[in-house]
């Protein structure tokens, strides 16, 4: 371990402590919302605000001019100093997300020869003009006329007919991918065109003479891609039966009409959101029809709008954020944030989708429903992750494992365990590694597997409510088998590897094991090695690559540094100088109104594609570290009683 003599840190006081947890405590009981839940902003990059404004030019709208202005400004203020758009904070040049921002300021108003543009323009030719962005960038262009669809690669509607057993079939696909996949296969079969009112175009990005983006990513295989590349080729020159795609087509829009969601949204995610209004409006229906309605007011309410700018969500974390919360206030043991916990999980009981078999039932027939989506109805696709941090906040909060919340939730987890020992998201056995070969993916984020912090996370259930049995083991030999020589686990849905270290440390300290076991001693010796200097902890979505070598040093983030404090603590490790001088990190950044902040984005949506900042990371997990900290320190034990 990192060999801090005594010297090097000072104690935290635990009266200091107390007062900072009393602090954020109240902070947090502040934010809850009238009903009980807690919700807090959920923003991406430039793409989501930038796809709003030409949403809304391509179904010739009337724009809302403050709403359009506001965007504006939140537009250029995110700009890079490369001149481009990154996809997270001070993150590298993204030319999708470059080519889709400068495009919605020119659509807003934003003249093209103001330095910001000029700028932005200038690094897109420098990388071969608009044509090298990515295929979703692509297939936007080509609905604006700006590229040729032969530069998108060929997705047929007939894809929906093919038979589960078909190598390439939505079945083998994530959540995620169908959903936006499905009404985009109408899309791109009829090739419609943006009615774009204003006749805004962008030729000017485009360097005459470069071909579009290689077919194959980075990601991607030689001969898988060749063999891709090959039948999209194919693809491109079948002439498909009229009975046939239309037969295809209809399939399109009635998968998309039974998992429309409400005014929650397709897959309650915005771009399968906008792909289902857009799609709606190809087939015809009028803007008043019920369907094309609820789709295009489930987009609204991702909104974001403030005093002097707005952006677009990707989607909304109700669920996941009550669950989160929930934890941190039992863990600070105060009567207020008991029953401010109380009415969340009331909040959070009805939720629980118990009636709908939901597109992973395909995999698993035989398992009943039983999960919490992330947002706040996402009926077809709840999801392992938020389930087993609700299940396990109802178990800490007392409720009896025979109640239909806990039971049903763990039947459905296990249910859904993976024949490797591990869990996905939201499917079963979601590892159809070729699929990530089609030219379609070049994002590499087409799937579902099992992955090591969900894994942990479903461990950590199953261990905290006892008996876990075969499904427990096999989750923990999986935990086992998937920790890297360094000691430390990947994050798939934070950043990154101390986010999937401390997911999996809680759910092992979980299961029983100790801070002698090999696994969790080198896990928490990565943890110790990587503290830096001020005594925080911090990771850039940068460890994403691909040619990854090791950690490299990243500014010290309130939420990276309440993970690997947590993770420690998982792992014995609380009277450890690097818990101390940590705990003295939140102290000391901990602001005015009790909570902390951060720019850095720590939350991962698509490694290397697309990333998250969760508004509400920094402010109720250092609170939750600080409380397990004092409770563990002033407590006759020094070992963690929960999976998580």
């Amino acid at each position: 371990m990192n060999q801090l003599s005594p010297g090097d840190f000072v104690a935290p006081d635990l009266n200091e402590v107390e007062g900072a947890i009393r602090a954020a405590t109240d902070a947090i009981l502040a934010q809850q919302q009238p009903d009980g839940h807690w919700v807090y902003e959920l923003e991406a990059d430039a793409t989501i605000p930038a796809e709003y404004v030409l949403l809304v030019h391509y179904l010739a709208e009337t724009p809302k001019l403050e709403l359009e202005k506001k965007i504006g400004v939140y537009l250029r203020r995110i700009q890079g100093a490369h001149g481009g758009w990154p996809l997270y904070h001070e993150g590298g040049f993204d030319i999708s997300a470059t080519v889709k921002a400068y495009f919605a300021l020119k659509m807003i108003g934003d003249d093209i020869d103001a330095p910001h543009m000029a700028r932005a323009r200038e690094a897109i030719h420098q990388r071969g003009g608009a044509i090298k962005a990515n295929v979703f960038t692509r297939i936007l262009l080509a609905l604006y006329g700006e590229c040729s669809w032969k530069d998108v690669p060929t997705v047929p509607p007939e894809l929906i007919l093919l038979p589960r057993w078909f190598p390439i079939h939505l079945s083998k696909m994530s959540y995620w991918a169908r959903t936006v996949i499905v009404p985009l296969l109408v899309l791109c079969a009829k090739q419609p065109l943006a009615k774009n009112p204003r006749c805004i175009h962008i030729p000017e990005l485009f360097v005459a003479g470069v071909p579009a983006a290689s077919p194959r990513a980075p990601h991607q295989s030689a001969g898988w891609s060749a063999f891709f590349a090959a039948l999209d080729r194919l693809l491109k020159r079948v002439p498909w039966p009229k009975s046939m795609r239309a037969r295809a087509i209809e399939k399109c829009r009635q998968w998309t009409t039974e998992r429309l969601n409400g005014e929650d949204g397709l897959g309650a995610i915005y771009p399968a959101m906008a792909n289902s209004v857009m799609m709606y409006d190809l087939l015809g229906y009028a803007p008043t029809h019920p369907d094309r309605v609820l789709a295009r007011l489930s987009v609204e309410k991702l909104l974001v709008v403030r005093e002097d700018e707005a952006y677009c969500q990707p989607c909304v974390s109700p669920v996941w954020d009550t669950a989160l919360v929930a934890h941190a206030l039992m863990e600070t043991r105060d009567d207020a944030a008991q029953a401010a916990v109380a009415r969340g999980l009331d909040w959070l009981r009805p939720l629980q989708v118990l009636d709908v078999a939901g597109d992973w039932a395909g995999e698993k027939p035989g398992v009943r429903p039983g999960g919490w989506a992330f947002q706040y109805r996402n009926d077809h696709y709840p999801d392992l992750d938020d389930t087993a941090v609700v299940v396990m906040a109802f178990d800490r909060a007392g409720v009896a494992h025979d109640d239909v919340a806990i039971a049903r939730g763990r039947e459905w987890v296990e249910g859904l365990q993976s024949r490797g020992g591990g869990w996905g998201a939201f499917d079963a056995d979601n590892s159809y590694f070729y699929l990530n070969n089609i030219p379609f993916a070049d994002h590499g984020a087409l799937l579902d597997p099992p992955t090591e912090d969900v894994s942990g996370r479903c461990v950590g259930m199953l261990a905290q409510l006892g008996g876990g049995g075969q499904p427990l083991a096999d989750g923990i030999a999986y935990l086992r088998k998937t920790q890297r020589g360094d000691g430390s686990w990947w994050g798939r849905w934070g950043v990154n590897y101390i986010y999937g270290t401390w997911s999996a440390l809680a759910g092992l300290n979980g299961a029983g094991l100790g801070p002698h076991d090999d696994t969790m001693k080198k896990g928490a010796d990565w943890l110790v090695a990587i503290q830096n200097p001020d005594g925080g902890w911090g990771e850039n979505c940068d460890s994403y690559r691909l040619d990854y070598k090791g950690h490299e040093p990243a500014p010290s983030t309130a939420s990276q540094t309440a993970w690997a404090l947590m993770g420690l603590m998982a792992a014995g490790q609380v009277d450890h100088p690097a818990v101390a001088r940590g705990v003295n990190y939140l102290k000391a950044t901990q602001e005015a109104d009790g909570l902390w902040s951060q720019a850095h984005y720590a939350g991962g949506g698509f490694p290397r594609v697309f990333y998250l900042n969760y508004h509400g990371y920094p402010k109720f997990f250092p609170l939750w570290a600080l409380a397990r900290y004092r409770n563990l320190k002033a407590g006759n034990s020094r070992r963690v009683e929960f999976g998580l």
